[in-house]
């Protein structure tokens, strides 16, 4: 009971019920529906005073900028072993005459650039809030958004549906695509393909040639406003939020029209998706519930925040996932801990409690490695293989006969996921698992799971 990581328990959306072994150790028997468990414990909350419009992360320090509707820039430093401690703001610049729309860290984070509808686009030093450079005629409309392509580039899109690529050494435009007839919402870049993907108000999904600098296609137009894009299967699925709450998913080099559509997230619109990994998004709604969604097969996994009562505009990631970033128009900056907890069905969570020589200070065992109070802020908890394997929840009932309670798209050639992604974030290799071993072996119990 004197556990550190009873702070988790309570905070987790996992039922916890005490179950017996043999071991000595305390062991709980986890209930949840889900394979996949995501908790979000309480972090930082910043209090901007105006709306913002824009959230970006810095590459690789503990830094996050906002862009507010008055013109300002912001950047806050944030401690990610207190979270105790408030965050401290360190810069703060009036960076244009009207709102700053988007803000993107560029040049490895050593300066930021923001957009506006005063028609301008702004590059900021972090360390000094010094102007390096300003391009005041930067688009003939509002600048909406921003985003990096590679260390070099970066894509701004304006209300227009224009969208222009800038080669950030020589201050200047290489790329210019005319791709849509209402604002750009939202784009994504596909570095091998060399390729600028981009949503509209007007209800398409453009994709931008690079190279060959040309709209190289554009999809048929769908029922609602198009606001946010990600790339998922390993670049072979596009996703797109809509207005309506649907969620539309295109395969790639079939951009026409969409190869399936999600209905079930919610009523309310998409207006921001994080990709989390190849199989999982998480996606930010105008009723502000931030969620976890799988694709292909599309299912709602966990609601996992609520933001407040008031449209969530965009998510964000810190560089080490720590932290997952989100503005609303309640005129808060919120960076909640971003824990993932992946379990199976019923399965059993062993606790140890190992008293240090030092500080004598409670500490989790897990799988062999101990987690402090001031580490237990992220921590993965799963066999990746596994969980992507599993996402169809499937009950063998008393003749041996599997039920399949997920209906399977599989007979769909574009919808099957042939090559699942083998990714290696977070993953736990298994130890032993072919050995036998006793009941009462803490040391080997997650392994034998």
């Amino acid at each position: 009971r004197n556990l550190v990581v009873e702070k988790y328990i309570r905070a987790s959306p996992l039922s916890l019920v005490p179950f017996r072994s043999s071991s000595s150790l305390p062991v709980f028997q986890t209930s949840a529906l889900s394979p996949a468990v995501v908790s979000l414990l309480t972090g930082m909350e910043i209090n901007l005073g105006k709306l913002a419009f824009d959230i970006d992360f810095h590459p690789s320090d503990n830094l996050v900028a906002t862009g507010l509707i008055d013109g300002d820039l912001h950047l806050y430093r944030y401690s990610s072993d207190n979270t105790n401690s408030d965050p401290v703001r360190v810069l703060e610049v009036h960076a244009h005459t009207e709102s700053c729309r988007a803000a993107r860290f560029i040049n490895g984070g050593r300066a930021l650039l923001t957009g506006s509808p005063d028609f301008s686009i702004l590059a900021t030093d972090v360390e000094t809030g010094s102007t390096i450079a300003r391009l005041d005629n930067a688009h003939e409309a509002a600048v909406n958004r921003l985003v990096n392509l590679t260390e070099s580039t970066v894509a701004s899109g304006d209300d227009d549906g224009c969208i222009k690529v800038w080669d950030t050494r020589e201050r200047s435009c290489c790329n210019s695509f005319e791709a849509h007839e209402d604002y750009i919402s939202d784009m994504t870049f596909s570095p091998d393909a060399m390729k600028l993907l981009a949503t509209s108000g007007d209800g398409t999904l453009s994709v931008c040639n690079l190279r060959r600098n040309k709209v190289q296609a554009q999809s048929e137009f769908s029922e609602d406003e198009l606001l946010s894009v990600v790339l998922m299967k390993n670049g072979r699925k596009v996703v797109c939020g809509s207005q309506t709450g649907i969620l539309l998913l295109y395969s790639w080099g079939s951009f026409k029209d969409c190869s399936d559509r999600f209905v079930d997230l919610s009523s309310n619109s998409v207006d921001t998706m994080l990709k989390l990994d190849e199989d999982r998004i998480i996606t930010g709604s105008e009723n502000g519930m931030i969620n976890l969604v799988g694709i292909l097969p599309n299912r709602v996994i966990q609601p996992i925040a609520e933001h407040s009562e008031y449209p969530v505009e965009r998510l964000a990631f810190s560089h080490d996932r720590k932290f997952l970033g989100s503005i609303a128009h309640d005129q808060m900056l919120k960076a909640l801990i971003f824990m993932i907890v992946m379990v199976s069905h019923f399965m059993t969570v062993a606790c140890k409690k190992s008293v240090g020589a030092e500080n004598e200070r409670s500490k989790l065992d897990i799988e062999g490695e101990d987690i402090s109070e001031s580490g237990l802020k992220m921590y993965y908890l799963w066999d990746l293989d596994n969980i992507l394997q599993g996402s169809i929840s499937t009950q063998r009932n008393e003749n041996g006969v599997v039920n399949n309670n997920v209906d399977s798209d599989d007979d769909d050639e574009m919808d099957v996921d042939d090559n699942p992604s083998k990714s290696t974030k977070g993953k736990k290799t298994k130890k032993n698992a072919s050995k036998g071993h006793a009941a009462g072996d803490s040391n080997n119990f997650f392994a034998d799971l």
